[in-house]
């Protein structure tokens, strides 16, 4: 399983962590991931950044995260991620 972690911060909170959690929702779902990747929340990762909401996928921090960039975010990111941690599982 594949544990990605939004902040929700009151920074990255202002900057949109609901939409982005949001999205992530849609996707799963949409993908039929519900199982295999398990979303949470967390407090400030300490990378704070002027645009956009922090998120860990795995052990990495992805700063500047967008509705406008979330697609290209979970498919260039997001999902690699997935198939490494299965072929490693």
């Amino acid at each position: 399983m594949l544990n990605v972690k939004i902040c929700i911060g009151s920074s990255c909170y202002v900057k949109g962590s609901q939409a982005i959690i949001e999205r992530f929702q849609s996707k799963l779902k949409e993908h039929g991931l519900e199982k295999q990747i398990n979303i949470s929340g967390s407090f400030c990762t300490g990378k704070c950044n002027r645009v956009g909401v922090t998120v860990t996928v795995g052990d990495e921090i992805y700063t500047g995260i967008t509705t406008d960039n979330f697609n290209e975010f979970f498919a260039g990111t997001v999902l690699p991620a997935l198939k490494k941690s299965n072929q490693e599982a």
